[in-house]
């Protein structure tokens, strides 16, 4: 979630060495990437002998990632994470040993102007992963004042989200990634010496309410918790804390690890049993790694191996 990646910047597939070591692949499983891109992870899953099925909904990645995918010998489908369980029942599968999540805008959206999930350069006001649907022009020039300030704080921790949305509906209709940009800096203020532009929080904001992206999160947990067999491993990189508190508090909760309550109080019934061993300690990039890969600053790299507990009723709650 970088909206700061340098449209020159190569891509480089974030903690990939924790990710394979998180994954320990055998020669011969099937591994989940749900979240294809450029295709790095599942190309090092690929080399690694795994048998690979990748999904990506933006219909750019997957017309360019088929070279990729065809020399690896990867199965790419056109979806959203969410609905792996379902696609990958059309293929025959319904139980793998590994899901490697890397949750965000990838570098190729962000590089490219005309998919307007950046300020960079001026571009539509699209910022769609899936490239349908309703985009950041159609919800900024339709939504309520209140409604456009509550995504923005709720997202993008925006404290003068209120100010942002009420120079918003001021300045409609906005259909370019330049106006938006030069709105919100004038609402908000802006130097040039200033170390982070204050569109970023808005830019982003917008991108994870448009393209439903915690939801969709919410989702793929609950779907890899049903297509890991016992002993799958689980990795997911997330790179903002609005995503990384929705993985820990899941796994939190699926390996029991809610808390015992209090001494001065009854005892509380046996609680379902846990889907999802003890977490692994929370992984970030190494110094070598940022110095030549910056986007890595920010990620988080969370891992889990399924139990063989199957899933319950409270599993199916978010």
């Amino acid at each position: 979630m970088n909206d700061a990646v340098s449209a020159t910047a190569p891509h480089i597939p974030v903690l990939l060495a924790e990710v394979l070591d998180a994954l320990a692949i055998t020669p011969g499983e099937i591994h989940v990437d749900g979240t294809f891109g450029a295709g790095g992870y599942s190309s090092a899953m690929a080399m690694a002998q795994a048998q690979v099925f990748a999904f990506d909904r933006d219909p750019d990645a997957i017309r360019e990632g088929q070279v990729v995918a065809d020399a690896h010998g990867i199965t790419l489908i056109a979806g959203e994470f969410s609905r792996m369980v379902e696609l990958l029942a059309e293929r025959g599968i319904a139980r793998v040993s590994g899901i490697t999540l890397d949750i965000g805008v990838s570098s190729m959206q962000l590089d490219r102007a005309n998919r307007g999930f950046s300020f960079q350069a001026d571009g539509p006001l699209d910022m769609t992963m899936s490239q349908d649907g309703m985009n950041a022009a159609d919800f900024l020039n339709g939504a309520s004042e209140e409604e456009i300030a509550n995504v923005i704080y709720r997202y993008g921790d925006e404290p003068r989200s209120r100010r942002v949305a009420r120079a918003i509906v001021e300045a409609r209709p906005l259909e370019r990634t330049a106006q938006l940009a030069a709105v919100v800096r004038r609402a908000l203020g802006h130097k040039p010496h200033d170390k982070k532009d204050p569109a970023t929080r808005t830019f982003q904001a917008i991108r994870i309410h448009v393209n439903q992206e915690l939801e969709e999160l919410e989702r793929a947990l609950d779907a890899a918790e049903e297509l890991l067999e016992e002993g799958g491993r689980l990795a997911i990189v997330t790179f903002h804390s609005l995503e990384d508190r929705i993985v820990k508090q899941f796994l939190r909760n699926r390996s029991g690890g809610e808390g015992v309550g209090s001494r001065h109080l009854p005892e509380r019934a046996a609680g379902p049993q846990p889907t999802f061993a003890k977490p692994a300690k929370a992984v970030r990039a190494s110094e070598a790694e940022l110095a030549r890969n910056p986007r890595a600053r920010s990620a988080t790299l969370r891992a889990a191996i399924r139990t063989a507990a199957p899933i319950s009723s409270r599993s199916s709650q978010p």
